[in-house]
């Protein structure tokens, strides 16, 4: 390893070194609880199951999933995704389709399925759930374009 890459790790180790047990240092997303105490993991709770779709924060934000998805196979063999979110199955089941930037490949020809590049959707696409962010956060997104 280089030297350039121990200076991090020797700069943690030194400010937990220089800590005495109970001291308190703390990590702002642990809460209360001095570092070298254990914690109890935050309860899971029930993903928002509402269909609504939320606003997104910034310009070409990836959107919400507004819905369940434990236990959704998707692998290279299946993605249960597209059951709903196929271009040629949303009439019969109302929902939002897929994006058309998904069928296209890294030279910018369309496909008649989901680019492999963008078949896992969980990569970009997140469920909601109803936890309190554990740190503060003061994000503005910039307005949008005017386009003058």
């Amino acid at each position: 390893m280089k030297l350039r890459q121990l200076l991090p790790l020797l700069g943690l180790l030194a400010v937990v070194a220089g800590a005495q047990p109970g001291t308190g240092l703390v990590d702002a997303a642990r809460g209360p609880v001095a570092v070298d105490k254990l914690t109890d993991p935050p309860r899971l709770a029930n993903a928002i199951n509402d269909d609504v779709r939320r606003p997104r924060n910034y310009d070409m934000q990836p959107p919400t999933i507004p819905h369940r998805v434990d236990g959704y196979q998707i692998d290279k063999n299946f993605n249960k995704c597209l059951d709903c979110h196929a271009r040629a199955k949303t009439e019969f089941s109302l929902a939002i389709p897929v994006s058309p930037t998904h069928y296209l490949d890294r030279a910018g020809k369309v496909l008649p399925q989901v680019s492999t590049r963008r078949y896992f959707c969980m990569q970009c696409h997140v469920p909601q759930d109803p936890a309190q962010p554990i740190v503060g956060n003061a994000f503005e997104g910039v307005a949008a374009p005017t386009g003058k």
